[in-house]
């Protein structure tokens, strides 16, 4: 008599394969939009200016600051300021770290629950009190500063959501 293969329970990621493909195009999305939009906008062609409208539009919506984004293609400016950028950045290195290490790592923080909840949020916070700290006066706008502060938060947002997104696999006693 053969013994029958154990039967495990589905992985959560497993029961919806389109989510984690779905999440990279939105992360390229967000990635690549602020990049292209000046250079779509500056196309004599009829389409692509519309694009870079639709992008500029999302951006006005998104940063507190889009008027301090960089000149890519004079006079067009990125659709984002570059602590909106730096956030983003932060975002795609957390995605990296998540799928070298599988969200297995310390610095995940789901695993945390609450505490790791408000290390997040903390970590997110930095990008609100750098603002503030520029429009009390405490500094001027300076790119490399803003990236800065955005990529921490980028990173605190990161290492909490990319686990969730891309959950690793369910690890059964013994296959460690």
């Amino acid at each position: 008599m053969t013994k029958a293969a154990p039967s495990f329970p589905k992985s959560p990621s497993r029961s919806k394969p389109w989510r984690e493909p779905f999440a990279d195009l939105v992360l390229a999305a967000l990635v690549g939009g602020p990049l292209a939009a000046p250079f779509l906008a500056a196309t004599p062609l009829p389409v692509l200016p519309l694009i870079a409208n639709i992008i500029y539009w999302m951006g006005n919506h998104v940063c507190p600051q889009p008027e301090m984004g960089l000149v890519l293609s004079p006079p067009y400016l990125m659709a984002v300021c570059m602590r909106c950028y730096g956030t983003l950045i932060g975002l795609v290195i957390t995605r990296y770290w998540v799928a070298k290490t599988q969200g297995w790592g310390r610095y995940w923080l789901p695993q945390y629950g609450l505490v790791g909840l408000a290390l997040a949020i903390l970590l997110c916070l930095v990008y609100p009190a750098e603002l503030l700290a520029q429009h009390l006066g405490w500094w001027d706008y300076n790119n490399w500063v803003v990236t800065a502060f955005g990529l921490v938060s980028g990173l605190g947002l990161g290492a909490y959501i990319m686990p969730l997104i891309y959950r690793r696999p369910v690890q059964y006693a013994g296959s460690r």
